[in-house]
């Protein structure tokens, strides 16, 4: 498709592409739209930095009539707050020229702020489904006006541990609606949770996890442990020049934050780094500078930076392997983008070369080798992980060391417990215990 003209959309959205300088839909875009307008479930199957937003976005504003209602008639689920912001300011550069009310509710902040502005009405609600939960449990918000319902991201919500607030909201919502759904894997947990709640979906499926973006030069080191990475990073992070923006993915936050704070005695304010634990003003923050280039180098974790709009990134560097193959092929896409070179560089040791091998596996290509600088340090110190553990032989509480679980009982201990000796022999004198609630035995009384 070679222009949004082709679309039929409004004048007013045409105006809004305008001003964002967008000359033609992308693949997703193109096949999205007439899905959705046509009002049927769609599973869209999309890699990050696709323009999945506004794939989702141009329909649904596009058929969005002017409403008074209060209730909102569109609802967005991602799953962090970054996303909803992101897409919240989306919105409401696409929606330039319309009288559209959008409003983004996320955990983390005040609450009853989010009831006072739910209360005064909106069209589209952007949320994180457990502020969306809480709001709807606690009454301040009603879906029952809800037509349309996008899930963004939905393997990631999934791999949260959103399901049950998803489950529980989906039910709450009016039965009669369109579910749109957008995910950049289909993993078994996708499909489940496809079946459970989508009627007959059209699924649109672009740039399918595997397929390799041409415009990505990959390269791969051999290091072996995560300090000599450490130092192998330093020494590229000098050359200013290439690595003019870059992302560094780390497997989780303990290590975001290790890296961080190597870097940042030889880098200082060139770095930054966001995870989950970090507030929102900061994670925030470290965006924008990021985005401003008032920083270089940014470190995050996969959760964290899925479906962030970060652009003109020039190295993506993965710090270690990812389990999943597909999750590599999300992270080198946030290089690249809008038809732009990108490089991305991977750094494994020998634990994590049958992952790599994974990974080339998938997409069908072997990451080109780099030797290592042998001007960098081999670092001999070993991260808690890293380190060896050591089993000691003589040491009781070693349970490998330990005998069977069970072993016979004792004769005396086989006999079968019958209760005290007192209460059976009375038992089989009396049939039944006397007590004071005994009528004979208050008779006895009284004739004694």
């Amino acid at each position: 498709m070679e222009s949004f003209n082709e679309l039929n959309i409004s004048k007013q959205m045409q105006y809004a592409i305008a001003d964002l300088g967008f000359e033609k839909p992308t693949p997703i875009q193109a096949q999205s739209f007439s899905v959705i307008m046509s009002g049927t479930d769609m599973v869209g199957i999309a890699q990050t930095g696709t323009g999945k937003t506004f794939a989702y976005m141009l329909p649904i504003l596009q058929d969005l009539k002017f409403s008074k209602e209060t209730n909102p008639r569109v609802l967005v689920m991602v799953p962090t707050r970054e996303l909803v912001l992101q897409v919240v300011e989306e919105i409401e550069k696409f929606g330039k020229y319309a009288s559209i009310r959008v409003i983004g509710v996320f955990g983390g902040t005040n609450i009853n702020r989010q009831k006072e502005a739910v209360a005064e009405g909106a069209d589209i609600i952007v949320a994180t489904p457990g502020r969306l939960y809480d709001l709807v449990v606690s009454r301040a918000l009603q879906l029952k006006a809800i037509k349309k319902v996008v899930i963004d991201e939905v393997d990631v919500m999934l791999d949260l541990g959103f399901r049950f607030q998803l489950t529980n909201i989906l039910e709450l919502l009016p039965t009669k609606r369109q579910n749109i759904m957008f995910s950049a894997t289909m993993t078994d947990e996708v499909n489940v949770f496809i079946h459970d709640f989508f009627i007959a979906p059209t699924t649109v499926s672009v740039a399918v996890s595997g397929t390799p973006l041409e415009n990505i030069s990959q390269f791969a080191y051999a290091v072996p442990n995560f300090y000599t990475k450490a130092n192998l990073l330093k020494h590229l992070l000098q050359n200013e020049k290439d690595f003019k923006k870059v992302l560094i993915f780390v497997p989780n936050k303990k290590s975001a934050d290790l890296l961080f704070d190597i870097l940042d005695e030889f880098f200082g304010s060139e770095v930054a780094v966001i995870h989950s634990n970090k507030t929102q003003n900061y994670r925030i923050r470290s965006i924008e500078n990021f985005n401003a280039e008032k920083t270089r180098i940014l470190v995050t974790t996969d959760v964290m930076a899925r479906g962030l709009d970060l652009d003109q990134i020039s190295h993506v560097i993965n710090f270690d392997v990812p389990n999943f193959p597909e999750n590599y092929m999300h992270r080198i896409g946030r290089t690249g983008r809008a038809e732009q070179d990108g490089t991305a560089i991977l750094l494994y040791t020998e634990k994590e070369n049958d992952a790599k091998e994974s990974i080339e596996t998938l997409m069908d290509l072997k990451i080109k080798e780099l030797d290592f600088p042998s001007e960098v340090e081999i670092s001999k110190q070993l991260t808690y992980e890293e380190q060896p553990q050591v089993v000691e032989i003589n040491n009781p509480n070693n349970m490998e060391e330990v005998g069977p679980a069970f072993h016979e009982k004792k004769e005396k201990n086989k006999k079968e417990n019958q209760g005290g000796s007192y209460k059976r022999i009375i038992k089989q004198k009396y049939k039944k215990p006397k007590t004071r609630g005994d009528k004979n035995f208050r008779k006895n009384k009284r004739g004694k």
